[in-house]
């Protein structure tokens, strides 16, 4: 018996709760509605409007975002591929070097041709370069530049101006005016005087 008066108990206060829940909904959606009622059409209209505006913005923005993405995409697509290149340049470089700083082929007919036909490739490389906006930074006598220089060393040098670059140690390069790699370069000091 008593278990059953505990059941009744319990189905009552569930039944109460439901009842509460229930009336907190419609009290909710009658606010809802109170509020919507308050809302006069003209008023409905202009806050469609400004939806409709906002959204047509968002639109916008959106579309413009993504022309400049695909114009970038585009335009530097190959930024990546053509600083991987640059390592032809400097490998063409060094092994011109190489060869010339070689002490048994020093003066002979052999090492002249074979300079001058890597003087050759390392041309046509530039050439194909160029077409594509790459352009070689010029560094000598030039002032030190952040953007574009790395400065690897001081020199001591009275004769130029402190921070004129007076060696480059490996040549930098722009793609459409976007740096793909910077000079890295020497640069001048003044002396320091000696102490007595």
């Amino acid at each position: 018996m008593e278990k059953d008066q505990n059941t009744n108990k319990e189905k009552n206060n569930i039944n109460e709760e439901n009842h509460e829940h229930e009336n907190l909904k419609n009290i909710t959606s009658d606010k809802e509605e109170n509020d919507e009622k308050k809302l006069s059409p003209e008023e409905k209209i202009s806050e469609l409007e400004d939806k409709l505006t906002r959204t047509f913005a968002e639109m916008e923005n959106q579309r413009r975002r993504y022309e400049k993405e695909k114009d970038e995409a585009f335009e530097y697509g190959g930024f990546s591929f053509a600083r991987e290149t640059l390592n032809l340049i400097d490998n063409l470089q060094r092994a011109k070097e190489s060869l010339q700083n070689d002490e048994s082929l020093k003066n002979s007919e052999s090492l002249k041709k074979t300079v001058d036909h890597l003087e050759i490739v390392y041309k046509d490389i530039l050439s194909i370069f160029k077409k594509n906006n790459i352009e070689p930074i010029n560094s000598i006598n030039k002032k030190l530049d952040p953007n574009y220089h790395q400065a690897m060393m001081e020199v001591d040098d009275d004769e130029k101006e402190p921070g004129t670059i007076i060696q480059e140690i490996q040549k930098g390069f722009t793609m459409k005016g976007r740096l793909l790699r910077p000079s890295l370069v020497g640069v001048s000091k003044k002396k320091g005087k000696k102490r007595g």
